[in-house]
């Protein structure tokens, strides 16, 4: 890729007992440069987005009390993880690496990039939620929207769960296209519209999914008509995840990266990817975050194969 997005403050301390895999970030970045797919050339650490982006998202009460440390301990409840200094800088440099990647993606040889964080998509203008505090993609559409005057946007979202804070907030946007495709059962409880939503019933496997994605995927390219698109590349949708209910495997999750990158490079429009979701059970050799990682890894190996073959060379791929 041209550019990836990394800080090790994307990593914040947590108590054991807490479900999120934090650890997930650093583990990736290393899984990546030990593969040769991160490396000098792409990896790069970004800035703390400024106030005044963030606001063109969020209410200025809900970054106040960020700022200031005044949420409630219901607000906090609903985010996931406590106030804290250390949170908000996490926040703010995640909302900055995907934007730093989203310019990348417009302006690189390849146009393609990624954010080794975000894909907060629960996060509302007033409001953190389901351990998002600021939504990353939604500030950097209308950032770059203001700073370089961009188009249509299109926001692929393969998280588990579906994306009700930027579908809120593009409601009304006729130049965002949202398209989701979720657990129709599973977190959030109110699942305000998307564009397009398909909804996927628990314990859905492999076959069926990819089905649905190449029924549903190429309709919303068609229709979104995009001059970006950010894809949300959630792989809560593993068997065994904590908090997915959906069963593909890692081969079938391979499989959805190559068409969904394959689909959007035919495409010819840049790509700004995200991690998104993912919560894998440890095992008796890995811990959840080791597990998650290597899930969250497959998306750029399948990446690296992809402009390889455009390129018509053999660079390094790691075997998946």
């Amino acid at each position: 890729m041209d550019h990836l997005s990394f800080h090790p403050d994307y990593e914040l301390p947590l108590p054991e007992w807490h479900a999120f895999p934090m650890r997930k970030y650093a583990l990736l970045h290393d899984t990546l440069v030990a593969e040769g797919l991160a490396h000098a050339g792409n990896l790069r650490e970004p800035e703390e987005c400024p106030w005044d982006l963030l606001a063109l998202v969020h209410d200025a009460g809900y970054l106040a009390k960020l700022r200031d440390g005044g949420l409630t301990r219901d607000e906090e409840r609903r985010i996931g993880i406590a106030w804290s200094p250390r949170l908000v800088r996490r926040a703010r440099l995640a909302v900055g690496g995907t934007i730093a990647a989203a310019r990348a993606a417009l302006d690189g040889p390849r146009r393609i990039a990624a954010n080794l964080a975000g894909g907060t998509h629960h996060a509302l203008p007033d409001a953190g939620e389901g351990y998002c505090t600021l939504n990353d993609v939604a500030v950097a559409i209308r950032a770059l929207r203001a700073e370089r005057g961009l188009g249509r946007a299109l926001v692929v979202d393969l998280d588990v769960h579906h994306g009700n804070g930027t579908a809120s907030i593009f409601a009304d946007d006729p130049a965002t296209f949202t398209f989701s495709m979720h657990g129709r059962n599973n977190f959030p409880l109110r699942k305000p519209p998307s564009d397009l939503d398909v909804p996927l019933d628990d314990g859905l496997e492999d076959a069926a999914y990819l089905a649905l994605l190449a029924e549903h995927l190429p309709a919303a390219v068609a229709r979104a008509k995009h001059e970006l698109v950010f894809y949300l590349a959630g792989v809560d949708v593993a068997k065994g995840d904590r908090f997915g209910r959906l069963a593909l495997s890692a081969d079938g999750i391979a499989a959805r990266e190559r068409f969904v990158l394959s689909t959007l490079r035919a495409a010819r429009v840049p790509v700004c990817v995200t991690m998104s979701g993912g919560y894998a059970l440890g095992d008796d050799r890995r811990t959840s975050a080791e597990r998650t990682a290597e899930l969250h890894a497959i998306v750029h190996r399948e990446a690296a194969r992809i402009l390889d073959a455009e390129m018509g060379g053999d660079g390094p791929v790691a075997n998946g």
